[in-house]
């Protein structure tokens, strides 16, 4: 049979791809590229952008050179006279923080929603609980904390507003500064987050569950192998692709963490976070350079996080 001509339209050469993707390219060049590059650059320059760094050193101090500003985002919230001074501060720092958020909101949240998932498979009404939980994700992460921040509100009058303050001290308690005392104020946001993000663990989660194929379940239930053996032995390690991806991706939205801190505490009584300590510096102490460096640095240590959800994501792709 003869070869059909391919029709002009169709022979467009090496070139015409790239001229179709170009608006787009153009588009991430100046919103994206060039403010990455620009900010970069801001980081290597004093508080207004008019010298170097070098220049805010201090007399009979460390200093980094033109690095200055790397070295104050590094460095100013740490205690670096002994190693006793630097584990304490460290945990006290928007660093040390954000470890903590990192370490009990993704457990919190891939945990609850591996759970929620392998529960609401089992319940009659399966779309309804999945939509009540999924739910949190539908409201702004502002609109979140400004809602929390009026269920943990203290009162220093006998009548509590808060709803949380209100039950306990309907039970005879004393009414807690959920917001203003160090650690509980920490654990009270997390709390937050885990109750926004835990849906989305639970969608993503609940819909690898499902490609599992139940014969496989049902051959170990034949062989004698309980619920419990059948979750860890086989789903779980057939998932973990997926429990990977989703770890990374909370970690992601982690560091990027902001708006709850912001609307809740102002990141105040120990609750400063990275991306907190960007905004006060660029806003509230107007200082570019400083806010600038503790901005890369924020992009460095994402940086990891994204190879490996992308390499995961070639893996999967190459797979199929």
């Amino acid at each position: 049979m003869a070869r059909q001509p391919v029709p002009k339209v169709m022979r467009q050469g090496n070139l015409a791809p790239w001229l179709y993707l170009l608006p787009s390219l153009l588009i991430m060049g100046f919103f994206i590229v060039y403010p990455m590059i620009n900010t970069i650059a801001l980081s290597f320059r004093n508080k207004d952008g008019t010298e170097s760094a070098a220049t805010t050193c201090v007399t009979n101090r460390p200093c980094w050179g033109i690095f200055e500003n790397y070295h104050y985002a590094l460095t100013a919230e740490l205690d670096t006279t002994s190693f006793r001074s630097f584990w304490s501060s460290f945990w006290q720092s928007s660093y040390g923080n954000t470890l903590k958020w990192i370490v009990f909101m993704v457990s919190g949240t891939v945990g609850i929603g591996l759970g929620i998932a392998m529960l609401a498979d089992r319940v009659k009404y399966e779309a309804v609980a999945k939509s009540i939980i999924f739910m949190p994700m539908a409201v702004s992460f502002v609109g979140a904390g400004i809602i929390w921040k009026f269920m943990y509100d203290y009162g220093t009058q006998q009548v509590q507003i808060g709803l949380l303050n209100s039950i306990i001290t309907s039970f005879g308690g004393e009414p807690v500064a959920f917001l203003s005392t160090p650690q509980v104020n920490m654990a009270a946001l997390i709390v937050v987050g885990v109750w926004i993000w835990t849906g989305f663990c639970m969608t993503i989660l609940a819909a690898s569950l499902k490609s599992v194929p139940e014969e496989i379940i049902e051959a170990a239930r034949v062989d004698g192998a309980t619920e419990l053996t059948i979750f860890w032995r086989i789903l779980v390690p057939i998932i973990m692709p997926t429990i990977i991806v989703v770890i990374t991706t909370m970690v992601i939205n982690v560091l990027k963490l902001f708006d709850i801190v912001y609307v809740m505490t102002g990141g105040n009584f120990g609750t400063d976070v990275i991306a907190n300590r960007m905004y006060t510096e660029m806003y509230v102490n107007f200082n570019v350079g400083r806010g600038t460096a503790v901005a890369v640095v924020l992009i460095v240590v994402i940086i990891p996080f994204v190879y490996l959800n992308v390499r995961r994501f070639m893996a999967q792709e190459a797979i199929r």
